[in-house]
């Protein structure tokens, strides 16, 4: 009889412990529910989230880096004319940096195409510019002569390496994982508002206020008493 009546104990409290979420959902308030739906909503209708938009500023810093230390590769030995009829209409792969400059072009436009405008959700687009990028640099520094031209040399290909594989593991560890848990989020807030609505108990309005009518128990008492006065004192 004790094991009868235990198993019913534990059937119990196993299922009021299955059931945390329902107590949260009625503790939850729905107006902070709402609020929290409403922010992101309206984070959505922005079209491009916070960490995105950082990442392809940096994308946009990369160009731009790499285009200014070209500039003044180009101003150092013989200034900006000589060197850029040199190195664009006289290119040489083995002596020209224009083709660093023009990497750094092809990765701005393409990631800027697949995560700005498209809002590609995935990382093959970053991992085929780094994959192409790296393999000209090595390419470049094995058979290139860039070593015996100076500092520049060095720099540049080392930057645009270093600028790629950053871009590589921003998106991939920041800007992916941190979309995913806001949309699982909302998923989330969206359900518990859903549940929250539905088990939530409504206010009663005003016509559901009603006085109880009176028992007949108390009917009889005030009939008794009346008649108890009624009769004639002796």
């Amino acid at each position: 009889m004790s094991r009868l009546s235990d198993d019913p104990e534990n059937a119990h409290s196993s299922s009021l412990g299955s059931c945390p979420s329902l107590r949260d959902v009625h503790s939850i308030n729905p107006s902070q529910l709402m609020a929290r739906i409403e922010s992101y909503e309206n984070r959505e209708k922005k079209g491009i989230s916070d960490v995105r938009r950082t990442f392809c500023l940096f994308v946009t810093f990369d160009l731009l880096f790499v285009t200014l230390l070209w500039i003044i590769e180009l101003n150092v030995n013989g200034g900006i004319e000589k060197n850029l009829e040199k190195e664009v209409l006289q290119y040489d792969y083995r002596s020209s940096y224009f083709d660093i400059f023009l990497l750094a072009v092809f990765r701005f436009k393409f990631l800027i195409l697949a995560y700005a405008l498209c809002r590609l959700q995935h990382w093959w687009a970053i991992a085929f510019t780094t994959a192409v990028t790296s393999a000209f640099l090595l390419g470049k520094v094995i058979l290139s002569k860039l070593f015996s031209q100076g500092a520049f040399g060095y720099v540049l290909p080392i930057i645009s390496f270093i600028l790629a594989w950053i871009e590589t593991w921003f998106l991939d560890f920041k800007v992916l994982p941190q979309e995913a848990e806001e949309e699982n989020r909302l998923l989330l807030v969206q359900g518990a508002s859903e549940r929250a609505a539905l088990l939530q108990p409504g206010l009663p309005s005003d016509g559901q206020f009603y006085s109880p009518p009176e028992s007949a128990a108390g009917s009889d008492e005030e009939s008794d008493e009346k008649q108890d006065s009624e009769k004639p004192v002796v």
